[in-house]
C-alpha cells in the first residue's frame, strides 16, 4: 500500500521572526503541538544540527520518547526559511520507527505561509503498516489542528491551553445534545411508544393523524437531529435555532397537557437544561481550532 506523506499548510498573519520563535523554541512549541508532551534540546541552541529529545504521554502512565535533529536554513535572496528534521525512537510502544520532514516559512505581504511535510517508517512489520492506515490520518489531523491553534495564538493572543478547554467544552455540549436527542427519539417514541407521549400527541393532533405512527416519525426526526450534532463541521449557527426549537417544544407540551409540567424530569426542566447547554455551546464556539482551516494536499506546480 502506497504511503502518502503528511502535508499541512496554513497562512498566519504574523511576523516571520515571531513565527520562527514560536516553532523553534521548544518551550513554546510544546504548548501548541498536540503531538508532543515535552521537547528538550540536548545541545546548545547555537549548534547545528540542533539535537532534541521529544516525549509523548499516551495515558495510563505510559509515554513514548525519541530523539531528533533539525537544521535551519535561510535564503538570502528570498528570505524564505526551511527547517529540516529527522526523528526516531527505539520505544516498542511507538508505531513510528523513524521519519524525516521539513517546516517551510514563506513570507508574504501580510503574513507567512507555514508549511510542513513529513513521512515515517513504522515498527512491528505488517501489523504496524496495517495500524498506520488508521494512525496516519489521525496524526495528520493532529498536525493540522495544532497549526490552527498556533495561528489563533499568534493572531488573536489565545493561548492553546484556553483553546483546548474551549474545544473540549464545545464538543462535550455537542455530544450531550446528541445523546439526549437520540435517546428521546429511540426510547420513549420508537422503542416503547410511551403512553404519555401518545396521549400528549393525540391531544395536539385532534384525531387528524394516528398518534402512534406520528410518534414514531417524530422519534425518527429526533434521532436525525441528534446525529447532526456529531457532524465534524462548525455548528455555532445551529445553537440559536436549537434554542428556538426547544422553546417551541415546551409550548407544544404545555398546550397538549399542562399537567405534564408537574411530572419529575418534565419538559420545563429538561428543555431549560438543554437551552443553557446550547448557550454554553454558542459562547464557546468562537475561535475553535479546526483542521479544516488548513490545506492538507500539496499544490501542484
Amino acid at each position: 500500500m502506497k504511503k502518502t506523506p503528511i502535508y499541512v499548510e496554513i497562512f498566519i498573519h504574523a511576523d516571520i521572526e515571531r513565527l520562527w520563535r514560536f516553532t523553534q523554541d521548544p518551550k513554546l512549541h510544546k504548548q501548541w503541538d498536540l503531538r508532543f508532551t515535552d521537547i528538550t534540546y540536548l545541545n546548545s541552541e547555537a549548534e547545528d544540527p540542533q539535537r532534541f529529545l521529544y516525549e509523548t504521554k499516551i495515558g495510563f502512565g505510559l509515554k513514548i520518547s525519541g530523539t531528533g535533529a533539525s537544521v535551519g536554513n535561510i535564503s538570502k535572496e528570498t528570505g524564505e526559511r526551511v527547517s529540516s528534521l529527522k526523528f526516531g525512537t527505539k520505544n516498542a510502544l511507538s508505531l513510528i520507527r523513524e521519519g524525516r520532514g521539513y517546516w517551510k516559512y514563506s513570507e508574504k505581504e501580510d503574513g507567512v505561509a507555514f508549511i510542513t511535510q513529513y513521512d515515517y517508517e513504522t515498527n512491528h512489520g505488517r501489523l504496524g503498516r496495517l495500524a498506520d492506515v488508521a494512525f496516519r490520518p489521525l496524526l495528520g489531523w493532529a498536525t493540522a489542528w495544532s497549526f490552527d491553534a498556533l495561528r489563533l495564538w499568534l493572531e488573536k493572543g489565545l493561548h492553546p491551553k484556553l483553546l483546548f478547554q474551549k474545544t473540549a467544552i464545545y464538543w462535550l455540549v455537542c455530544l450531550l445534545l446528541f445523546f439526549v436527542w437520540v435517546y428521546q427519539g429511540l426510547v420513549p417514541k420508537i422503542a416503547v411508544s410511551h403512553p404519555l407521549e401518545i396521549s400528549m400527541l393525540a391531544s395536539l393532533l385532534a384525531g387528524r393523524f394516528h398518534p402512534e405512527a406520528a410518534l414514531k416519525l417524530i422519534g425518527l426526526a429526533e434521532v436525525m437531529i441528534g446525529v447532526l450534532w456529531l457532524y465534524p463541521f462548525h455548528k455555532k449557527k445551529w445553537f440559536l435555532p436549537h434554542i428556538g426549537l426547544l422553546v417551541l417544544l415546551s409550548v407544544c407540551a404545555g398546550m397538549a397537557d399542562t399537567a405534564a409540567f408537574a411530572h419529575p424530569f418534565n419538559p420545563v426542566t429538561l428543555n431549560a437544561a438543554l437551552i443553557v447547554l446550547s448557550l454554553i455551546g454558542y459562547l464557546s464556539a468562537d475561535d475553535i481550532p479546526s483542521a479544516r482551516n488548513t490545506i492538507r494536499k500539496r499544490r501542484k506546480g
